[in-house]
């Protein structure tokens, strides 16, 4: 199982850095899709995103994912998180990005599964690395919660 914690992997295992979108739709709903047949961890419900290539930035490597993915083209996407994230087959470092603007018509164009999700989620198994988004996603609805109307 993925451990969420930074520098517990062995030494020389230098992370792979990912761009990672949330999407949130106007309803407060978010983007999960599966892993694509064929890639570890397939069948796996996970935040869509992928690798940045030689000189991307964050923003520009989600942007082309999603793109290349599942078929939209984002507007602004905002950084939220970063988490380093150890799984037997690699070291990676999440880039955990809010989206709330994109254009398009989703199309799965690896395969993958795609469902609209609030909390808790129905769909399973989650990627290890999408569990924590979830719980944060969680603490700050608990938070909106309990904040006094104003």
């Amino acid at each position: 199982m993925a451990e969420g914690v930074a520098g517990s992997a062995p030494e020389g295992r230098e992370p792979v850095e990912v761009a990672v979108g949330v999407l949130v739709d106007a309803q407060g709903r978010f983007l999960l899709t599966t892993r694509p047949p064929g890639k570890v961890y397939a069948g796996y419900w996970e935040f869509p995103g992928g690798k940045l290539e030689a000189g991307e930035s964050v923003e520009q490597a989600l942007r082309r994912e999603l793109q290349e993915e599942i078929g939209v083209t984002i507007g602004r996407a905002q950084p939220w998180r970063v988490e380093i994230f150890d799984y037997p087959h690699a070291r990676v470092r999440l880039h955990f990005c809010r989206v709330r603007e994109w254009s398009g018509r989703f199309e799965m164009r690896e395969g993958q599964q795609m469902s609209w999700e609030l909390l808790p989620v129905r769909c399973a198994p989650v990627l290890p690395g999408t569990a924590p988004v979830l719980e944060w996603l969680a603490a700050e609805a608990r938070a909106g919660a309990a904040a006094p109307a104003g």
